[in-house]
């Protein structure tokens, strides 16, 4: 039987479009059907590649869909209506017209369409039976709140769309298939064909209030993960903006501002703003922690350099932001340390807290950052710093300690860099990437790739993301070099990333060859250090393969460099740095022993590297 007047205005904008597939004689049903079906298992089972196909299904879906409803007697005459059918079209064209870039725009039109699909839902709310308008305002609210978190989260955006259309596209076709043969066979088109009973009725206002039901619970648990994952990001507050007319010179302290997390027991905790020079060798500006003695010995007191790990490369992942960084679970030691009255300095480097580009695994970036932050600090009222500094560094800050001393050569002559200590540090970029793409595809290693090869192509010339990123994957590279390691929203970036590459390689190209590869090589630290290293590293490290350490200790004593190295064989990636690590210990001894000109047992090069 037909339907009533008052359904056919309420039937979705492309069931529209499909209903005029579906009056074609059986046989070309049949076989749109059978084409519909293997194309929404394509797009299911291959989300990646398809997305350039879904980019433009939907650009071409919007227009048909604006332009049909446009023709709608009851509604298009109301103005609201005709304007919400004008951004459909233009929705869609902008995807056609601009579909060299449409895979980076696709989640801001997805996002847009739906909120727009959602209040066209709610404008018809008056008509209908009351089932009817409930499913309407439920499926109204519902797309406009996940067009909401299309924006908010695209890379995500990306691959639920293009499954979710997979899915909805292989219903439609075993739809379609259903009804051409039940049309051959002599059957009904449908089995709820007939009469309409009061019975089919009320089945029919209960599969709506269903509807409505999963509509609202699906739109609710959504935006609750969402709210949690925004509470987890960081807040980057007023102190870290630059002035309007930041100093000329590298290394004035701009301000300074108390921390407000955890302190460590017996040190005071300070953040400051100052200024610097990026790796760029532009002007700057970075901010740092500042962690003194509640009770400092009298005198100018010697200066520990402490450059953290990976937190992330987004303004928000400065360690100076988060809570526990300035405690003993984050500096190995720090309160040893404080005990002994010495300092600890600790930068965010430029482009982490203030804004700019961040020199993640960028030697000279690193290491100008971490000198100005001491430079900085002995501008703090009632604290004088001595110019002997030993550096500390663990993991990516051991790579940033690794480059202190040579940079500041030239750099910061007027401070005496009297050894520097690194525990499971990158001593080799090139040599860890060509380590870490032997294992194949993670999420870690997606993750970990974005955050390099995003701040090398901010710096580097020859570096683009175009030339080693899947061009569906561009958007979700950029996404994730903006969460943090601590915050819960690094989980939609694994999970992103977890599916691209369950379909095909996220990085295509070779990541290890190239531009990218010349500037990961022209990154490792190679001296000149005048003072002694040491250097620990653990057996079961999970982030930095045993056998760059061990290398890389062969070649600081074939170059006569004076290097102790303490391998752990129960140890992985962080055990170094906990407050219970059995290193601890010996870089307390080695560090006051550079502090005191003590320069017996520096080096255990007469020893065999094993």
């Amino acid at each position: 039987m037909s339907e009533t007047p008052v359904n056919a205005v309420r039937r979705p904008r492309l069931r529209r479009v499909l209903r005029l597939i579906e009056a074609a004689p059986a046989p070309a049903v049949l076989a749109v059907g059978v084409v519909v079906l293997f194309l929404g298992i394509f797009i299911v089972t291959r989300p990646l590649t398809s997305l350039w196909l879904l980019a433009v299904l939907v650009g071409v879906s919007a227009i048909v869909a604006g332009v049909i409803d446009l023709a709608d007697s009851e509604r298009s005459p109301q103005r609201w209506y005709r304007i919400l059918c004008a951004v459909w079209i233009l929705g869609g064209i902008a995807v056609l017209v601009w579909l060299g870039r449409s895979i980076e725009l696709l989640p801001t039109v997805l996002g847009i369409l739906l909120v727009v699909g959602g209040l066209g839902a709610l404008g018809g709310v008056s008509r209908g039976r009351v089932s009817a308008r409930v499913l309407a305002v439920a499926s109204g609210l519902g797309q406009i709140v996940f067009g909401i978190l299309a924006l908010v989260w695209p890379d995500l955006t990306l691959l639920v769309a293009a499954v979710l259309f997979g899915i909805r596209t292989v219903a439609y076709g075993v739809g379609l298939i259903w009804r051409a043969g039940r049309s051959i066979a002599g059957l009904p088109a449908k089995l709820s064909d007939g009469p309409q009973t009061r019975r089919s009725l009320l089945l029919g206002d209960v599969a709506r209030y269903a509807l409505a039901i999963g509509f609202v619970a699906l739109a609710a648990s959504a935006w609750w993960v969402n709210s949690w994952l925004a509470e987890g990001s960081p807040v980057v507050d007023s102190f870290y903006d630059a002035p309007v007319n930041p100093p000329d010179e590298p290394g004035v302290l701009i301000r300074s501002d108390a921390y407000t997390g955890v302190h460590p027991s017996g040190g005071d905790v300070q953040r400051i703003l100052y200024s610097t020079t990026d790796a760029y060798g532009v002007r700057a500006v970075a901010s740092a922690l500042v962690i003194t003695p509640l009770e400092p010995p009298p005198g100018p007191r010697p200066v520990i350099s402490w450059n953290w790990g990976t937190t992330g490369v987004a303004r928000g992942c400065a360690p100076s932001l988060m809570d526990t960084t300035a405690t003993r679970w984050a500096i190995p030691g720090v309160e040893q340390a404080l005990a002994r009255g010495w300092v600890v300095v600790g930068s965010d480097y430029s482009g982490r807290g203030a804004n700019g580009r961040f020199p993640y695994l960028i030697g000279a970036g690193e290491a100008r950052s971490s000198l100005d932050a001491i430079r900085a600090a002995g501008q703090l009222e009632d604290l004088r710093l001595s110019a002997d500094v030993v550096v500390w560094g663990h993991s990516q800050g051991g790579h940033a300690a690794l480059w202190t001393e040579p940079v500041a050569a030239e750099y910061a002559p007027e401070l005496r860099i009297r050894g520097t200590a690194t525990l499971s540090p990158v001593t080799d970029p090139l040599g860890m990437a060509r380590e870490l793409t032997k294992l194949g595809a993670s999420a870690e290693l997606s993750i970990l790739v974005s955050w390099v090869l995003v701040p090398y192509a901010d710096l580097y010339p020859d570096v683009t993301v175009e030339d080693y990123v899947a061009t569906s994957g561009r958007a979700i590279v950029r996404e994730m070099t903006q969460r943090c390691l601590s915050e819960p929203g690094l989980f939609v970036s694994a999970i992103t990333s977890l599916g691209v590459s369950a379909d095909r390689p996220l990085y295509p190209a070779n990541l290890t060859g190239g531009p990218l590869g010349r500037r990961l090589e022209q990154n490792k630290p190679v001296g000149p250090w005048a003072a002694p290293l040491l250097l620990a590293w653990g057996a079961r490290d999970e982030v930095i393969p045993p056998q760059l350490p061990r290398r890389f200790v062969a070649e600081l004593c074939e170059a006569g460099v004076a290097v102790r190295w303490v391998p752990y064989a129960a140890a992985d990636h962080r055990s170094l740095i906990n407050p219970s690590s059995p290193f601890l210990p010996t870089l307390m001894r080695w560090t006051q022993a550079r502090f005191d000109g003590d320069d017996r047992l520096v080096s255990d090069c007469a020893q065999i590297v094993e």
